[in-house]
């Protein structure tokens, strides 16, 4: 039986594996944290909130007989050789899936850094210091560091935010509903100051680049995120941005059966064009998951991988009364307030030239389900 060996434990390898299970494949899975796969989207919302539980996080999992090796990572990797290196130990595959994700980016500056939220572990630790009363500077406008000061304000927090950009979540949502929802923080009692970087970080807060001094109880990093690929190097693998593969998600320059999945893989999506990109929204890893193991599969089983692979990416966040949803690829095109209001409930289109290419809505969801089938090119 053909062997297949899955670095990474986050949603994307638990898809993957499963998929090559129920195609008669031998799995190991390996991954950094000691926790079985959870749910990572609610540890900066209700998650957070409420109470960190990491079991209830869990995903349910369809095979009992997949080999799980938790709490060590990846160190190397030769795919020449097929094997994987985790501390001492050596992993043999037939085929490797490259499911090890993202970490969150630092931001390059002096000081000590603050810590950050990705893992269960780290929300647990944040969740002990969200007290009543505390003062917290979050350090990054995007949805995870607008999602945590949403809920540490909730908790009775006093939160700033502050970021290089000029309004929060600008890049995904453009600046009109990024300044929207400034405004929804805003009057809830969220201080920002944007469009100016850190200098430096300190042990209370932040100087940052016009000589402001911002301090707090509690500081957090949320800056985006780095490809975790430092344990592929040598293999001849496009690593630029994540691990380039093509679009039944097989790795690009390499004869052995590799596939990348989740926010690792950089793939082209011929429902926008033929672009390779990084994706990180929440129904990328299921996705990717299932196509890279049905390709993983059929190359164990000398057959060639066939199809065509058109995901339509979709997001969500929740922040305060305000949920807010997403299909498509907003960041492609430019916005048009299509229905409401920027400052209310409203539905935004993204349009690159002629081309529908993402949605979000505010407090719309049942509105936007149609979306699902018209955004991109058939």
């Amino acid at each position: 039986m053909p062997h297949a060996v899955v670095v990474g434990a986050g949603l994307g390898g638990l898809r993957a594996a499963e998929t090559l299970r129920g195609q008669g494949i031998d799995v190991t899975v390996i991954g950094d944290e000691v926790h079985l796969p959870y749910n990572r989207p609610p540890l900066s919302k209700e998650a957070l909130k409420g109470g960190v539980d990491v079991d209830g996080l869990h995903f349910r999992r369809k095979h009992d007989d997949i080999d799980w090796r938790l709490g060590a990572g990846a160190t190397g990797c030769s795919l020449a050789e097929r094997v994987v290196m985790v501390d001492d130990s050596a992993y043999l595959f037939d085929g490797l899936v490259i499911a090890s994700g993202i970490r969150p980016r630092h931001l390059p500056v002096p000081g000590i850094q603050p810590p950050v939220l990705r893992t269960a572990d780290d929300a647990l630790h944040l969740r002990e210091k969200l007290t009543p009363g505390t003062s917290l500077l979050v350090v990054g406008a995007g949805f995870i560091g607008c999602e945590v000061a949403a809920t540490a304000t909730q908790l009775g927090c006093t939160v700033t935010v502050t970021a290089f950009d000029a309004e929060p979540m600008i890049r995904p949502l453009g600046a009109e509903l990024g300044a929207a929802m400034k405004k929804h923080h805003e009057a809830h009692g969220t201080d920002f100051y944007l469009g100016v970087g850190v200098q430096e970080f300190h042990t209370d807060g932040v100087t940052l680049a016009d000589g402001t001094r911002l301090t707090a109880d509690l500081v957090i990093e949320a800056v985006g995120s780095v490809p975790n690929v430092e344990w592929l190097h040598g293999n001849d693998l496009d690593l630029v941005d994540g691990v380039l593969t093509d679009n039944l998600m097989q790795a690009v320059g390499t004869n052995v059966p590799v596939v990348a999945v989740g926010d690792i893989a950089r793939f082209p999506n011929p429902r926008f064009d033929d672009v390779p990109r990084r994706i990180e929204h929440w129904n990328l890893p299921t996705e990717t998951g299932k196509r890279a193991g049905q390709t993983l599969a059929a190359l164990l089983k000398g057959e060639q991988p066939t199809g065509d692979f058109r995901p339509q990416p979709a997001f969500w966040s929740d922040q305060y009364d305000i949920s807010l949803q997403s299909y498509g690829e907003p960041a492609l095109g430019q916005p048009r307030l299509v229905d409401g209001e920027w400052s209310g409930d409203c539905i935004v289109e993204y349009w690159r030239a002629d081309e529908l290419v993402g949605v979000a809505g505010v407090n719309r969801t049942k509105d936007l389900m149609h979306y699902r089938q018209e955004i991109g090119r058939s």
